[in-house]
This record gives C-alpha cells, structure tokens and sequence, in this order.
C-alpha cells in the first residue's frame, strides 16, 4: 500500500514507501538499474532513493532515462544531461540556475511521484564512514538511522 500525503503546500505533497527505508551503499543500488525483469528501478537524486518502477517506461532497460537508474543522477537530474561524466552525486560547479531546477524536479517529480525507499550511505555516512550528525531524513518516519549501524 503506497500513501501519497498532500496538502495546499507543494512542498509537502510526498509519496511513502510501504516499507521503511534503508540505507544504500553505490553498490547496492547498482542492482537495481532495470537489467533484470521483475526487479525494482532505483535512482538516487540528493542522496535520496526513490523507487521509479512504475516509469518504467522511462527508466527501464533500453528506456530514454534508463542511465539515470541504479546510481546518484544527482548532478545529471541538475543540468537535463544524460552525459555520462554529469551522472553523478557530484554537484560542484552548478550553476545557481541549475540547483533550483534540481530542486524543483526533486521536489515537484521525484518527491511527488515516486515513493523514497532509502538514502545513499554518502548522504547518512561521512567518508570516514562515522555518522553524519547534520543528516536530516526526508519525510521519512520509517527511518531510522541507529537501525543502520
């Protein structure tokens, strides 16, 4: 079962998972890039994974977006690229302009349509791999760092 929360405030209009969110090492969100019939579509924008099965269509093996999946498209998802250098969580060097188009497609696509199934280890682990103390869950109440440990 998938609940979809909206309100007035676009910004709260956010798509959960029925399961409670885990976290993601680059690795692991490789298996899901829509090679494999019957497997779930993953793809990470801002460190956030969202769980894009249902645009298959997009997303799915052979699809125009289809290497966008099973990675962080963080900086791609910024600039409407499908460049392989720009298919990173990399967002340095962006553009004022790009980061709020980043923003409004996180919040106003990916948020509103997709259900968050996890984060990325980068976003929740510093690289020395210790906690991140500033990470901030994305409307997720399922979640639960100390779980991850």
């Amino acid at each position: 079962m998938l609940l979809c929360i909206c309100s007035t405030n676009d910004d709260s209009k956010i798509k959960n998972a029925s399961k409670p969110v885990r976290l993601f090492t680059e690795e692991e969100l490789q298996r899901y890039d829509g090679s494999e019939d019957g497997q779930p579509i993953y793809m990470a924008i801002k460190g956030v994974v969202f769980d894009v099965t249902a645009g298959k269509d997009f997303y799915g093996k052979g699809a125009s977006y289809n290497a966008l999946v099973g990675k962080d498209s963080t900086r791609a998802v910024a600039k409407m690229s499908l460049d392989p250098a720009d298919l990173t969580h990399d967002t340095t060097g962006l553009t004022e302009s790009q980061l709020q188009s980043l923003e409004q497609i996180f919040k106003g696509t990916y948020k509103a349509k997709y259900p968050i199934v996890g984060y990325t280890s980068r976003r929740v682990l510093k690289e020395d791999g210790s906690p991140n103390k500033d990470f901030k869950p994305e409307d997720q109440l399922n979640f639960n760092i100390k779980d991850e440990f």
